[in-house]
């Protein structure tokens, strides 16, 4: 079992490395405050851990076919392009909001699309349903990690371990994100800035992966 811990816990941060999720992190962590970029992140792994499980206990009772594995990473690519695709819009439409004011005495900043301010936990669930999307892009280097670990004994202890891993690394990237949101975040035009360069690098990414 030990074993089996430590494996899913370096496969979660060597998964987590990769330019696709580090995108992904960006785009939830650019211009909020720490508790929901934290959040985020969160669900997000736990939604690539959930992932984990689910595919897990499918391949100890069927082998998944080729196709399978390649429309994961088909569908992880074009949720990256999408996300791009729709940060860029609202950008170049002017439809990103900034407004910053001190909240004990520190300066405090509230970034949000569209016209109303809402407070809503839409992101978190978007948060949640991305991360297992973007799971099933991480299919086939998971069908070697479990090669060494036995698919059938995956169980919630095991992939705690994976969004463990995943979010130590997410964790990090994004600390390094909110410390840009400080410093750099500080008027409109850098918001704009930001989030039209995060969409760019996003859909580039998206289409990226979708030629390779």
């Amino acid at each position: 079992m030990e074993t089996g811990l430590l494996i899913l816990f370096f496969y979660g941060i060597l998964h987590s490395f990769g330019p696709d999720h580090l995108v992904v992190i960006a785009n939830f962590s650019i211009g909020k405050q720490s508790k929901a970029a934290f959040a985020n992140v969160l669900l997000f792994a736990i939604g690539h851990g959930l992932m984990l499980l689910v595919f897990a206990k499918i391949l100890s009772l069927y082998p998944l076919p080729e196709w399978v594995t390649a429309s994961g990473d088909l569908i992880a690519a074009s949720v990256i392009c999408l996300m791009g695709a729709y940060l860029l819009y609202m950008a170049l439409t002017n439809q990103i909001q900034f407004r910053q004011h001190m909240h004990e005495g520190k300066p405090h900043i509230h970034i949000w699309f569209g016209k109303a301010h809402e407070h809503d936990k839409k992101d978190k669930a978007s948060a949640l349903a991305l991360g297992a999307l973007m799971g099933m892009g991480g299919v086939r280097g998971m069908l070697v990690t479990l090669g060494v670990v036995d698919a059938a004994s995956i169980n919630l202890s095991l992939v705690a371990a994976f969004v463990a891993g995943v979010l130590l690394c997410f964790s990090l990237f994004g600390g390094a994100v909110l410390l840009f949101n400080r410093h750099f975040l500080t008027s409109q035009k850098n918001v704009k800035r930001t989030f039209a360069c995060a969409g760019g690098v996003s859909l580039a990414t998206g289409l990226m992966l979708l030629a390779g």
